[in-house]
């Protein structure tokens, strides 16, 4: 019996999960990360202990097990949140925090580039804004006073996936997956390197960003055992193979922190209006996938409960996606909008007037969601049909999310009983990709859709409602 580890650092958690050859999970321990925020714009964790939680689940599953077993873990993969980056010295010492994904504190450095913006998207796939990590790269260069002083030549500015590598492994490496380097947006898409052209523009020196290797690598080996890391890659990519291989007329939606939906490719070529993104690399190919993002998923759920002061959201939902039949219509731009529409400065707000319950605001805030993903699936769907989707994360255990989500688009939705959907893909991209990882038939429940005209007339309005809402936004910034 061969085994293989699953790493997931995310937003809220260090997760690691062992699986056995048949992709069954057998052992697993999590640890909570602490996201303190000092205003709308800021987010940031202290980056050693992220590190030290990550090394701590490793450590409690691998103590499970007895010398047998460990001897037969065969790999390890190691998937971690996107764009979350931070200043480090050489020895390893964090000089900065580790600034979220959900940081934006940054976003007025982009105004200079915005003139570039159509050849960003061209190199790098990605819209520029302020949640990827080149911003954030130059802010720390040049407001924080611990990374200004710091000598070049003993500086390292990367993703916390690389000072986690470096922390973790025996040979402590300075490297860089693919993906990960992407969310960076200095990374060219084409070359699959640093961009020249990138990093001058964002004013970050290239010296002190880590080589950037395929996301199936030999990194090196676990500290402190015979375990080699061969796959990192960035949380969304390991979800998308969490029931292993994927299907060409299948989508995915990871409901989380944020939703993220996301599409295989079967060609390299970019969207106007959505990312192109690394799906897997190796070093004789690369795959891409389309992604889209919706910002405010679980966030906007944390958002609601602490400005209209609602305990126990999570488990109230349920029942409050049964009772409530007609919501107003929440405009979600908690995080700011997302694909397609990549917008921020935007106070969330309802559509019409109306004093509504704490159960009508939270149900409000899962349609939007839906209205959202929903915009998403029809631009993927013009590219290529789609016949269902798949869905995943934490949110997706909400009956009344996936029957939404099945009325509106017209697609079946299956839900997995997947549980921890981030390392089982992590862990199969480590395996090598085997077969035999697929889900048993009776372990997905399929929700399948039903007439619903109220909430498509809910999804009109709000497209409606959204739309005179940019151009508002439009108007007061060229004012």
């Amino acid at each position: 019996m061969a085994y293989f580890l699953g790493v997931d650092q995310g937003s809220h958690s260090s997760r690691a999960v062992l699986f056995n050859d048949n992709g069954e999970p057998v052992a697993g321990a999590a640890q909570p990360v602490a996201l303190a925020r000092h205003d709308d714009d800021c987010a940031e964790y202290d980056a050693q202990r992220v590190m030290d939680s990550v090394a701590g689940v490793i450590g409690r599953v691998l103590a499970e097990l007895d010398d047998h077993q460990r001897e037969q873990v065969s790999a390890c993969g190691i998937a971690t949140q996107r764009s979350t980056v931070l200043a480090w010295q050489a020895n390893g010492h964090a000089i900065s925090p580790a600034i979220s994904w959900q940081d934006v504190r940054a976003r007025r450095a982009l105004k200079m580039l915005r003139v570039h913006e159509q050849e960003v998207m061209r190199l790098t796939g990605l819209p520029l804004t302020p949640y990827y990590s080149a911003s954030k790269m130059h802010w720390l260069l040049t407001r924080l006073d611990s990374v200004k002083q710091c000598p070049r030549d003993r500086l390292r500015l990367s993703p916390l996936a690389s000072f986690l590598l470096f922390h973790l492994l025996e040979n402590r490496p300075y490297q860089l997956d693919f993906s990960n380097a992407q969310r960076t947006q200095l990374f060219d898409i084409h070359k699959l390197t640093w961009s020249d052209r990138l990093c001058r523009w964002f004013e970050v020196d290239q010296r002190v960003l880590p080589e950037c290797v395929p996301m199936r690598s030999n990194y090196g080996r676990l500290r402190d055992t015979q375990i080699p890391v061969t796959v990192v890659c960035g949380d969304q990519n390991a979800a998308m193979y969490g029931a292993g291989a994927t299907q060409a007329d299948t989508a995915l939606v990871n409901v989380g922190s944020g939703a993220f939906v996301l599409r295989e490719l079967d060609h390299f070529h970019v969207s106007a209006s959505q990312l192109t993104s690394i799906a897997f690399s190796d070093r004789h190919a690369v795959r891409y996938m389309r992604e889209a993002t919706i910002n405010g998923a679980g966030n906007a759920l944390s958002w609601a409960s602490q400005q209209w002061q609602i305990d126990g959201i999570v488990e109230h939902l349920p029942v409050w996606l049964e009772q409530v039949t007609a919501p107003p219509v929440f405009m979600n731009t908690v995080g700011g909008l997302g694909t397609p529409w990549m917008q921020g400065g935007i106070h969330p707000l309802f559509v019409g007037g109306g004093d509504w319950s704490a159960a009508e605001k939270v149900v409000a805030i899962i349609e939007s969601i839906v209205f959202m993903i929903q915009a998403n699936l029809e631009l993927m769907a013009a590219e290529a049909p789609l016949k269902k989707l798949r869905v995943s994360g934490g949110l997706s255990k909400l009956d009344g999310l996936c029957q939404k989500l099945a009325n509106l688009s017209g697609l079946a939705v299956e839900r997995a009983d997947l549980g921890e959907a981030t390392a089982r893909g992590v862990a199969w991209l480590a395996a090598g990709r085997p077969q035999g990882w697929e889900i048993d038939g009776d372990a997905v429940v399929t929700f399948v859709p039903h007439n619903d005209p109220g909430l498509h007339e809910r999804c009109r309005r709000f497209g409606s409602a959204l739309r005179q809402l940019l151009h508002d936004n439009q108007q007061a910034g060229s004012a």
